[in-house]
């Protein structure tokens, strides 16, 4: 978490959204324990009586990891997307893990969990234009292969969605910081475009570039 406690950048008093999962008092209590060598504040949204206002009083904004679907309904039933949105705007510093870092994208179709619940969009905080695939893993050997790969399934993203998706290894993450986007951690990324082969990216590359990637999606017709 000492990542983490650098990319707060001195807040004192941070709300974590636990809403990703079904146990949010215990999900939250985790979390306090984890972050508890951060000099920081941790309140818990799911306790705060209004958490669009939890969110607006705080200087740093976590977001847990859990079932995507789920977690966007509540960012929906609690109002917080817009509120999310203003915030980070403002400078708030925005840390998302899993399910979290899933919904800061445009949309959340790139996410590994199943559709547990119902959400009336796919649409998500777009506080980044590209998508990002967590916890990606490479395709095994041809000849261990059992059904479909995150490759394949990519792309089939892509044949459907031109826009940008970053696949990130465990342990690995990105860093935004004004114009500027680098990757972090030693499990390094795969970059997926649409009419490409897939790119593999190491730690420490700078990915800025991706920050300003037009992106186009198929809507409902």
């Amino acid at each position: 978490m000492n990542d983490v406690g650098a990319h707060l950048g001195g807040a004192r008093r941070a709300v974590f959204l636990p809403f990703a999962r079904a146990d949010h008092a215990e999900y939250a209590a985790l979390m306090a324990e984890r972050m508890e060598h951060i000099d920081v504040t941790m309140v818990s949204a799911h306790a705060a009586p209004v958490p669009a206002v939890a969110v607006e009083e705080s200087d740093a904004i976590l977001v847990g990891g859990g079932n995507t679907f789920r977690l966007l309904r509540a960012l929906r039933q609690y109002a917080l997307l817009d509120v999310i949105r203003a915030r980070v705007a403002a400078g708030v510093p925005y840390f998302g893990a899993s399910a979290g870092s899933n919904v800061a994208c445009p949309t959340i179709r790139t996410t590994n969990d199943m559709p547990i619940v119902e959400t009336r969009t796919f649409d998500a905080l777009n506080l980044v234009p590209f998508q990002i695939n967590p916890h990606y893993v490479d395709p095994p050997p041809p000849e261990l292969r059992a059904g479909e790969t995150r490759v394949e399934r990519l792309r089939e993203f892509l044949e459907e969605n031109d826009v940008t998706v970053i696949g990130l290894r465990e342990p690995s993450w990105v860093v935004v910081k004004d114009d500027r986007m680098t990757l972090h951690g030693a499990g390094g990324a795969v970059l997926f475009q649409r009419g490409r082969e897939p790119e593999s990216l190491s730690s420490g590359s700078d990915v800025s570039a991706l920050l300003a990637a037009p992106a186009r999606f198929d809507r409902a017709g």
